[in-house]
């Protein structure tokens, strides 16, 4: 018998994390990736003492709230990590709710089948570092290939999407954008979403000064002319 989807919070209200819409955050536990700047480490680290929402919990908040909510967004966390994910999207669904969902990528075979199916409504892929830089920055091996096929896959799903990259200093400049934006290149939406000093995984970010707003819409700029809307979430 399956275990049920992990969520371990829903965050009520949320106006800006699926584009155009308002919905519930349900928040996904755990993650293959370890991004030195990540905030959200409790998630990849303590997560397994944390209080858990069942999905019945989460149907039944979501479900009486449709119609002022437009629906969901997994995130997390990594959502595609966990095999009982297109078994939830399909209650979700079924419910008539819209989701969004956040993924790093990872998984091209487990994303194909949702988007396959039908699944989701829009998918938010983190593009983190230029696709040749993964490993070392992510720590966790992962072939570009891997990371084209996932790319691809959104692209041509029919779904809507975007792809976006948190812009930390030290770790990705004009040049790594750049290069990010020739790999994307035609793709619908590009964000550029802006770093957040605070707790991270590596305490050497912690204390990273910003990019300022200036250089922000410089990089936006810079990307440009290779992605159709390029958005920045500061």
């Amino acid at each position: 018998m399956s275990r049920g989807f992990p969520l371990v919070g829903i965050e009520r209200l949320s106006l800006s994390d699926y584009p155009g819409k308002i919905c519930a955050n349900l928040i996904v536990p755990g993650c293959n990736f370890r991004c030195p700047y990540c905030n959200q480490g409790e998630l990849i680290f303590d997560f397994i003492p944390m209080p858990r929402v069942s999905e019945d919990e989460a149907i039944a908040f979501l479900h009486p709230r449709l119609g002022f909510l437009d629906g969901a967004c997994l995130t997390g966390g990594e959502p595609i990590i966990h095999r009982e994910l297109p078994a939830f999207l399909e209650r979700l669904k079924s419910i008539g709710s819209l989701v969004k969902l956040d993924t790093n990528g990872s998984h091209p075979g487990r994303l194909g089948h949702v988007l396959g199916r039908r699944l989701v409504d829009y998918v938010a892929m983190d593009v983190k570092v230029p696709l040749g830089r993964y490993q070392e920055t992510v720590g966790y091996r992962i072939s570009r290939e891997e990371l084209l096929g996932s790319i691809q896959l959104i692209r041509r799903s029919g779904v809507d999407y975007e792809f976006r990259t948190t812009v930390v200093p030290g770790i990705i400049d004009g040049d790594d954008l750049e290069e990010i934006a020739k790999t994307l290149m035609g793709s619908k939406r590009y964000v550029l979403q802006g770093f957040k000093p605070g707790k991270t995984i590596s305490p050497a970010c912690e204390h990273i000064e910003a990019y300022t707003l200036t250089e922000m819409r410089q990089f936006a700029d810079r990307v440009s002319p290779y992605i159709g809307d390029v958005t920045l979430r500061i």
